[in-house]
């Protein structure tokens, strides 16, 4: 699989490398970096989008179990992020027009674990909150992610394509089975 991603092509790591040094040259600047790993930080291991969805849970009393069960696509999404990157094993960029400024958990880039995560909470969230979050939340983290110089463009994307994935076919699960309650 990671042949497949070697290839030249709309993809090939030249462009990708050049996408992330463009945009680290537009918008890397002091405070952008700095809400970058705040939000990378925050993203770390889905941890920031499971606590929300823990409080969620514990607050929205009357829909708890729709809370945890969004909590849970979540935690799947990211859960399955991380086996596709151990499928692909594609390396994070490592070239010298590519600043690397926040470390990893793994040196494996494909598909964005953040961007999965973020991705299955803005839809999954989305929904109980009745927000077109995926909107708001995913252009950020995606573009977070090269700023730092940890991702190519096309992780970012087959990330947010996984995480919507995951969270919709949760969605329709836990839809099936509030259906099968009644």
């Amino acid at each position: 699989m990671a042949e497949l991603l070697d290839r030249p092509g709309p993809t090939s790591p030249g462009v990708e490398v050049a996408a992330v040094a463009a945009v680290q040259r537009v918008l890397g600047r002091p405070v952008v970096v700095a809400a970058a790993r705040a939000m990378s930080l925050f993203g770390e291991h889905a941890a920031g989008w499971l606590a929300i969805g823990a409080a969620g849970a514990l607050a929205d009393r009357r829909r708890r179990r729709d809370w945890l069960a969004a909590t849970v696509a979540v935690a799947a999404a990211h859960g399955a992020s991380i086996g596709v990157k151990r499928v692909v094993r594609r390396p994070r960029p490592d070239d010298p027009r590519v600043r690397v400024l926040a470390g990893t958990p793994s040196r494996l880039s494909f598909p964005s674990a953040h961007a999965t995560s973020t991705t299955a909470a803005a839809v999954a969230f989305g929904s109980l909150l009745r927000r077109p979050l995926v909107a708001a939340l995913v252009p950020p983290m995606a573009l977070s992610r090269l700023v730092l110089g940890v991702h190519f463009p096309s992780d970012v994307v087959a990330g947010s394509a996984l995480g919507a994935a995951v969270a919709l076919a949760a969605r329709r699960g836990w839809a099936a089975s509030r259906t099968g309650d009644r």
